[in-house]
């Protein structure tokens, strides 16, 4: 399998079938990924709580998410590597924006990042394209404003509020991003936002009309304590069959 490239992932629109990508955090965890040939990776601020233990996404900080995207760059050789950008690393200024995802693609070796947020990232978006850092973007439920949604809600049920989101995906498309997360909103409104749009959409809780879907590994594979979300596409139960190894080893060393 040759190394995916944006023009790649751009080509996947309106394609037969939705397209998968998947979170990682880690060198294991992303050679398994790359193995199985998902074209794209997110290294996510998700990982906030499935890799820092923290109860939402708004704690990690720009060093935090660096050392996961070199872990996973190591382990994903083919793989388009998006990085994430955390809460306040491009929020303040152009500036912060720009020397914070620099690092990320020269330090972490990621080939894109991803920040969220509609029209008012506007200038973010494209000063990054601007320079040659590709960019995806994120609307919808946006979990960095998780204190001013008062929490984890489906976005865009109102009129009002599912304009604003379109006008929101068509600004983070003029400014040059080469694909949009669509988060937790009406499928109907992710259908019609994926037919306005010439950039391929990456659907999680918005239903199976977008281009693309995306799913936290630790849900995928079910690698948590705690109860996923309702969206999450759950596969197995790798927490307790390592509880029990885990078990077995302990057995196993008391008979030594």
């Amino acid at each position: 399998m040759k190394a995916v490239t944006i023009d790649y992932i751009k080509s996947l629109k309106n394609n037969s079938e939705p397209f998968p990508t998947i979170t990682a955090y880690d060198y294991i965890s992303a050679q398994i990924i790359d193995e199985a040939g998902l074209p794209l990776i997110l290294v996510g601020d998700s990982a906030s709580m499935m890799v820092y233990g923290y109860n939402t996404t708004i704690p990690i900080s720009i060093d935090e998410i660096l050392l996961l995207v070199k872990a996973v760059t190591k382990g994903a050789l083919n793989a388009l590597i998006v990085a994430d950008m955390p809460f306040l690393s491009y929020q303040p200024s152009i500036e912060e924006t720009i020397k914070n995802a620099g690092r990320l693609i020269k330090e972490g070796n990621a080939n894109a990042v991803k920040l969220e947020g509609g029209k008012h990232m506007y200038e973010n978006i494209n000063s990054l394209v601007n320079i040659g850092i590709p960019v995806m973007g994120h609307v919808g439920l946006t979990p960095q404003s998780y204190n001013q949604m008062s929490g984890y809600k489906v976005q865009g049920k109102t009129d009002e509020g599912a304009n604003k989101i379109i006008d929101d995906a068509i600004a983070v498309e003029e400014a040059g991003a080469f694909s949009i997360v669509l988060e937790c909103i009406p499928e109907k409104l992710a259908k019609q936002i994926t037919k306005k749009l010439k950039i391929p959409t990456i659907g999680i809780g918005s239903g199976s009309c977008c281009d693309g879907q995306i799913q936290v590994f630790h849900d995928v594979v079910g690698l948590q304590k705690n109860k996923p979300p309702k969206h999450a596409m759950v596969g197995g139960n790798i927490y307790n069959e390592t509880l029990q190894i885990i078990k077995d080893y302990q057995n196993k060393i008391k008979k030594l």
